[in-house]
């Protein structure tokens, strides 16, 4: 029998455009874990009824342009240097390929979802996000999801050990949430805390100091605002460019900022700040709950603002945390703050230029997928023009007893994430002055899920270099190395119910670095000069040799005036921070 060319080459076009099945029930394993997250335990199983947002990250077909041309225009010696791009420039390079939507809402069809109920969000990336429920994401991944509760915060979480997807959605899909990320606004660490024992101020003792003047020998136990300002030189710097410039706070569900607290403080510690505030943006179901001041969110706002007056402050309260309801329908968040911020803020048209974030997980507790996509999040932010600052942690190389998740319970340093993504500027923290040292709970160490990037190489070498053996094995030396700079954090005198206390923590270290930068994009701004964007290029590039004996750039005042279009208007002297006491930053905890 024989077949006409016409048939023949009818039959073929219908092969080549439209597959006759996809192999849907092909699935291979996405990510899993040998063993329950530590600081979790098994609670229930999960009600097969138990309703919730699941999200669908599509993968970004150019972002690697993205982050070729986040490294341009982040290199003071590249001629793109501070050219960002704009929200829709950024957009357009992370959009997913056609075939990838398609694919995905193929899948879902297949499981009977209908295309009137999902919805295609954008916002750093293309998401698919449709309402699910238990039994229905278990069929659609592969799982098993479970309840599962945190001790030390008593929260409960539903998510699964490890998910699937047809093989045919592995070139499409970067991750799918909520799955196998247990990490929550209330399991997150915090990088603050009191020091009950420690001295506090009544007024500040040092509100006379100027630039040119010692930094008093009080602010080597209390610190304030004005001991700040004479560390870093920043004292008879009046902003100018207010109505561009702004500073952001990422702040999560359970810890709001107080404004009554900070008049308080405005008084006792910045008096021509007083009667100046800063503004609240409710993002996921965010509350701004004045009558229970957060401490964490109170540091963050009164040295952000202590630091920067008068540039607008904004501090986002993100929500996404509440407590699991085993016989509720259950609320539309997912309980991933990370995600629900960042979706949230690439979406805006206009964005702070300067951001500071006071919270982290352990780098081994995040699955891969989820940190790569969250980190690719950041770099969106950078190739925008924002400078993103993380707290290193307070945990030194790792908290607890160090020992992996991974099954083998091996001890080894962990690090932390987000400081340990390469998009990020992470902060350490300091003490003391003239000479200014490491404090003993300052996190740092190497990333074992980030290469070290080049910016790093020449610094990281050398410290490598001068660390020998000391705890080889210990850490992964081709790793992304943290933390960039560090500041004053400990003794930090803040307002909380009205009462100052002394408050420690890299949570201290970070907003004090972003209000630096703020006050540094305020020349460059007020100069009709690009924002900083994502400043680890620069300050790599610049460090002295003195890096050599730890991972902390110092900065030449004069070169950084150049490099930054300053002229002399205002003239930062970075300490190196850890150079004289590298030690307790990289001693293991029992």
């Amino acid at each position: 029998m024989r077949w006409s060319s016409a048939v023949v080459l009818s039959l073929l076009h219908l092969c080549l455009s439209k597959p006759l099945s996809r192999r849907w029930d092909d699935i291979a394993e996405k990510h899993s874990w040998a063993e329950i997250p530590r600081g979790w335990e098994y609670y229930s199983d999960a009600p097969a009824d138990h309703m919730f947002e699941m999200r669908v990250a599509l993968k970004q077909n150019r972002i690697d342009d993205l982050i070729a041309n986040l490294m341009e225009t982040s290199d003071p010696g590249h001629r793109k240097y501070g050219q960002h791009l704009t929200a829709e420039e950024a957009e357009a390079l992370v959009a997913p390929r056609p075939d990838s939507v398609e694919a995905v809402d193929a899948w879902l069809e297949d499981h009977g979802i209908s295309p009137d109920n999902v919805s295609h969000r954008t916002g750093g990336g293309h998401w698919v996000v449709v309402r699910v429920s238990v039994a229905q994401a278990e069929r659609m991944l592969g799982t098993k999801y479970n309840v599962y509760r945190h001790a030390a915060s008593s929260e409960h979480v539903v998510r699964a050990m490890s998910y699937s997807l047809p093989r045919e959605l592995h070139s499409h899909v970067d991750v799918v949430a909520p799955t196998t990320y247990f990490g929550t606004v209330r399991s997150m660490r915090k990088t603050s805390f009191l020091q009950p024992n420690a001295p506090t101020l009544e007024h500040d003792m040092s509100q006379e100091l100027h630039v040119d003047a010692a930094v008093p020998s009080s602010c080597s136990s209390t610190i304030t605002p004005s001991c700040l300002r004479g560390l870093y030189n920043t004292t008879n710097y009046v902003p100018k460019a207010t109505s561009v410039n702004m500073l952001g706070v990422a702040g999560y569900l359970g810890e709001y900022a107080n404004r009554a607290d900070l008049q308080t403080f405005f008084r006792t510690f910045r008096t021509d700040a007083v009667g100046s505030s800063y503004s609240t943006v409710l993002v996921n179901g965010g509350l701004d709950d004045q009558s229970n001041p957060g401490v964490e969110a109170n540091l963050d706002i009164q040295y952000t603002t202590g630091m920067s007056y008068p540039t607008p402050n904004i501090y986002y309260s993100t929500g996404g945390s509440p407590p699991f309801t085993p016989d509720s329908q259950t609320p539309s968040n997912t309980n991933e703050p990370y995600l629900d911020w960042l979706n949230f803020i690439l979406a805006q048209s206009t964005i702070p230029q300067t951001i500071s974030t006071s919270y982290g997980d352990d780098e081994q507790t995040v699955p891969p997928d989820y940190a790569n996509t969250v980190c690719n999040l950041f770099a969106q932010l950078g190739a925008r023009g924002t400078t993103a600052f993380f707290s290193s942690g307070d945990s030194g190389v790792g908290g607890g007893d160090c020992r992996t998740n991974d099954g083998t319970n091996r001890r080894l340093f962990q690090p932390a994430f987000p400081a340990s993504c390469p998009f990020v500027t992470a902060v350490g923290g300091t003490t003391r002055v003239n000479p200014e040292v490491a404090v003993s709970f300052s996190g740092g160490g190497f990333s074992r899920y980030f290469a070290r990037p080049s910016y790093q190489n020449t610094a990281v070498s050398a410290y490598l270099t001068s660390l020998g053996s000391t705890n080889s094995g210990l850490y992964n030396a081709t790793g992304r190395a943290y933390p960039d700079l560090a500041a004053q954090g400990q003794g930090f005198q803040v307002v909380i119910g009205g009462v100052v206390q002394s408050v420690a923590g890299t949570s201290a270290s970070s907003p004090t670095v972003a209000g630096v930068f703020a006050l540094l994009n305020d020349v460059r701004l007020a100069a009709g000069k690009a924002s900083l964007g994502f400043i680890n290029p620069l300050i790599y590039a610049n460090g002295a040799a003195s890096t050599t004996s730890c991972l902390v750039p110092i900065l030449d005042a004069a070169l950084m005036d150049s490099l930054l279009g300053l002229d002399g208007t205002l003239s930062l002297v970075w300490v190196p921070p850890i150079s004289r006491n590298c030690s307790k930053s990289f001693e293991t905890r029992d």
